[in-house]
């Protein structure tokens, strides 16, 4: 039977050495995300992912918003961010700078995200919407393409955060 392991046992590393530490060539952009409970569950599965930064745009709050530091447990600390006004102007910098940038959004010629792999040695960028009107289409628009997450209810949404995880985990995988 298996052991859950100790705090101990599991190794971690500090803050400063998590810092340190070279990052996954990912940007997790966040287009006007209006939830900090949101924002917070995005910066731990960053730290958890080991990803390069967070960029929140527009609405969304930023560190040291008080909801965003409850969920976020410390990894505001360790995971790198910035505020840019529009996700648009993000997209825009960054693909002018080589990133390859992907809205993750439901829409026409999608990728699905379990068909894609990430190239290495390749920089890119993945914007998480709104949690109601999803990425602006101006910011869809701006993008390389959009990736997709399969679903097979009836909802057809995710939440923002629990999105923002799996797309970081499979964006993981190198072809």
């Amino acid at each position: 039977m298996p052991r859950k392991l100790t705090t101990t046992e599991l190794n971690r590393l500090s803050a400063e050495e998590f810092r340190a530490r070279e990052k996954f060539p990912i940007i997790i952009v966040l287009d006007n995300v209006r939830s900090g409970l949101n924002v917070g569950s995005i910066f731990r599965s960053a730290d958890a992912f080991n990803v390069e930064k967070i960029i929140c745009c527009g609405i969304t709050p930023t560190p040291p918003n008080r909801e965003v530091l409850k969920s976020a447990l410390g990894s505001t600390e360790t995971v790198e961010w910035e505020y840019e006004e529009s996700a648009l102007t993000a997209v825009q910098r960054m693909r002018a700078d080589g990133v390859i940038c992907y809205a993750v959004e439901q829409a026409e010629n999608s990728v699905m995200l379990h068909d894609f792999k990430r190239k290495a040695g390749v920089h890119y960028a993945f914007v998480l919407g709104n949690e109601v009107d999803g990425v602006e289409q101006c910011v869809i628009d701006a993008c390389n393409g959009a990736i997709e997450i399969a679903q097979y209810g009836t909802k057809h949404s995710l939440n923002v955060a629990v999105c923002g995880g799996v797309v970081m985990h499979e964006s993981l995988k190198v072809s």
